[in-house]
């Protein structure tokens, strides 16, 4: 999953405006819809790209501070330190690069991401380490495979640029959980 649930994404969209006109496309998220002015018919995968993105910050966020609060193993708390820290400077950026673009991205997570965020909450311990861990896994299994999508596919130029120089960082952190996955016990 694009596990990214960014509580400093969350407060930094609080407050859902849509743009308006007649050139405005609509793009529905699970729980949002977000409204962008386009300029063509092509912008509107680099607006879904960015309406994804940001839903998987804010859960990558919102996740890290719970693994942070929760976790017992050490470097899964410091993990999610890390996420909060990277992702929430991914979500600013895009969130910044958004606002230049007139595209309102999401202000909270999804009905997928919500749910995860749920679920993990109700455990604690060794349970809850192993299952963010893996909840940490797919989600940048996911954000990386949206991140190469967008380098290479995408039409907004800063967009794309965003998409080249955050899949490195995603990949780290993809290799790094991956590591503490086989070193739980």
């Amino acid at each position: 999953m694009t596990a990214a649930v960014a509580v400093a994404l969350l407060q930094a969209c609080s407050g859902n405006k849509s743009t308006s006109g007649s050139d405005s496309s609509t793009v529905k998220t699970d729980s949002s819809v977000t409204k962008a002015k386009t300029d063509s018919a092509t912008a509107l995968p680099d607006t879904a790209f960015a309406a994804k993105a940001a839903v998987g910050g804010m859960a990558e966020v919102a996740l890290g501070k719970m693994a942070a609060a929760k976790g017992t193993d050490k470097q899964v708390k410091d993990f999610g330190n890390m996420m909060v820290m990277d992702h929430g400077k991914a979500n600013a950026e895009l969130m910044s690069i958004a606002k230049t673009k007139n595209i309102t991205l999401p202000a909270g997570l999804d009905a997928e991401h919500q749910a995860k965020s749920d679920s993990l909450s109700k455990l604690s311990g060794t349970a809850f380490d192993k299952a963010y861990v893996q909840t940490m896994i797919e989600g940048h299994q996911k954000t990386l495979a949206l991140m190469q999508s967008e380098a290479s596919g995408g039409k907004d130029t800063e967009l794309k640029a965003f998409a080249a120089k955050t899949a490195p960082v995603v990949q780290m952190h993809l290799e790094h959980i991956q590591k503490i996955q086989g070193s739980l016990k």
